[in-house]
């Protein structure tokens, strides 16, 4: 199937329309100096207004599947409690207007933009908090729009709102560009945001009358052996463990376990794991996103491993 994809955030504008209150997005954007001569989301593409004439245009290029996304601020603007209907309406006349079109939904449930309530309330994704909140939404959403949408992803790429959204020493280049005390504050952002996949994996066919397909969309870091000899193919298949954050996100999801290796890499700033939390992360899935961006290029070498990392050209 071949089609388009966009986020919330990124197109929709209106920030202020409708009840929707702000993300940790609009706050990151609206902060001097975070983004490109300071521009934000506030208009974007301003789809919000011209979503008919957006959608007539992916008709007119042949297009048959849509991936949007789905702002949690627009649907429950304080993070948690009353769902704003108004903002529900927009996606079900987003949806009708797809399916006028021949066009098939595909929806993301979460693409970074969290309300900036929940930030300031208990810290988002440092909190397992967040967790139960992000599941609520979800059952909110499918509940109201399983009629018009079959095609569900949880999260987008965990590690773009966690490790470039939580950093130590430095100011993270992501929303919500919180600085934390350690490594391994960091590495629990995406812990919780692996059980807050987990639990809306549950919650959606749960909220769904109609069979539905879910899944989770990754960035992976690729490791790609420099020659294909047995030699270097093992080597990147050891070193897809430690490149970027593979072994502590794709791992669990679906395995069931963080990678021995990191885990044993990590020590003291592995994540706090609670009982049962391996078996939340770790639900059925229809399919698997990936969202592949470059490769790191591995060679087998006798010597000491190396510190992976997708930013660096290769080993």
């Amino acid at each position: 199937m071949w089609g388009v994809a966009t986020a919330s955030y990124q197109i929709e504008g209106a920030t202020t329309e409708a009840g929707r209150k702000p993300s940790v997005w609009d706050t990151f954007s609206q902060t001097p100096g975070k983004v490109l001569h300071d521009d934000t989301g506030a208009i974007a593409c301003d789809h919000y207004h011209r979503y008919e004439t957006d959608i007539k245009l992916m008709a007119q290029l042949g297009v048959k599947h849509y991936r949007f996304s789905i702002a949690w601020p627009r649907i429950i603007p304080d993070g948690r409690g009353t769902v704003n209907e108004a903002g529900i309406d927009f996606y079900r006349r987003l949806v009708d207007c797809l399916h006028q079109h021949n066009i098939t939904p595909h929806a993301t449930l979460f693409h970074w933009d969290s309300p900036q309530t929940l930030e300031d309330l208990y810290g988002s994704w440092r909190s397992r908090e967040m967790t139960k909140d992000f599941a609520d939404y979800v059952t909110a959403v499918v509940s109201r729009l399983d009629d018009r949408i079959t095609n569900w992803m949880t999260i987008n790429e965990i590690n773009c709102f966690t490790h470039l959204g939580y950093a130590v020493n430095s100011d993270p280049p992501h929303a919500p560009g919180t600085r934390v005390n350690s490594n391994k504050e960091v590495w629990q952002t995406s812990h919780h945001a692996l059980l807050a996949h987990g639990l809306a994996t549950q919650a959606i066919p749960a909220a769904s009358p109609r069979p539905c397909l879910v899944s989770l969309v990754d960035n992976i870091s690729v490791t790609v052996p420099i020659y294909e000899t047995p030699e270097n193919i093992q080597a990147a298949q050891q070193a897809f463990h430690l490149c970027g954050q593979n072994g502590g996100i794709i791992f669990p999801a679906l395995t069931g376990a963080y990678s021995p290796a990191l885990l044993e890499r990590l020590g003291k700033d592995a994540p706090d794991i609670q009982a049962g939390d391996l078996e939340i992360i770790h639900q059925p899935l229809d399919a698997i996103g990936l969202n592949i961006y470059s490769g790191t290029y591995v060679q087998a070498r006798d010597n000491a491993v190396h510190n992976y990392s997708d930013r660096q050209p290769g080993y």
